[in-house]
């Protein structure tokens, strides 16, 4: 089965997320997109982080009833920080029936060189790429890459936890049972 990884903090997932993995599901040859929750991303500080079971079950809360996609903890069980050409092999090991390809934007496609093992991920793994205004996407590093048109929001999840910081609603930024689950357990409010 093809299978798209979608990597992320996920700090918290939000409704700009879900449009891209949803989007993506729906308009590539991929059969399931998993949203991979990374319990420590490299490139972001770690004191930012939402406990990362608080941060996966949002996630699941967030797509419980869609079957295309997915989320995963593979990166719970692995070494700390979280890097992507470790992930994806210890994927092939472990679901070695399935083919995955990397779901990115194009400001991480652009930053790809910093990527640990980034010759390796290039030479092995295909990229869907989705559009970023400001971004574009040049492939000099020879990568199997398919680029996708997705309807994209200015929404991040910065906006969100500051507005939770300042009071300010985020009803609609986020799926309904998500933003019960945010302000019931007071998630970003410190």
């Amino acid at each position: 089965m093809k299978i798209g990884l979608f990597f992320g903090s996920f700090n918290p997932i939000h409704n700009g997320h879900l449009m891209v993995a949803s989007y993506v599901a729906n308009h590539s040859d991929l059969k399931q997109v998993w949203l991979v929750v990374s319990p420590q991303n490299p490139l972001k500080p770690q004191g930012s982080l939402l406990n990362e079971y608080d941060r996966l079950h949002l996630a699941k809360l967030a797509i419980e009833d869609d079957i295309q996609l997915k989320v995963s903890d593979i990166e719970f069980s692995l070494p700390k920080p979280s890097y992507t050409i470790d992930t994806l092999i210890y994927l092939e090991e472990k679901f070695p029936q399935h083919e995955f390809s990397v779901i990115m934007g194009a400001d991480s496609f652009q930053n790809l060189p910093k990527w640990k093992n980034f010759e390796t991920l290039v030479k092995n793994y295909s990229f869907i790429v989705y559009k970023r205004d400001g971004f574009d996407i040049s492939n000099e590093y020879g990568a199997r890459v398919q680029i996708l048109d997705a309807p994209l929001l200015q929404l991040s999840a910065t906006l969100i936890r500051n507005n939770r910081k300042e009071g300010i609603t985020i009803r609609y930024l986020v799926p309904e049972k998500v933003r019960e689950e945010i302000e019931n357990s007071n998630y970003f409010k410190d």
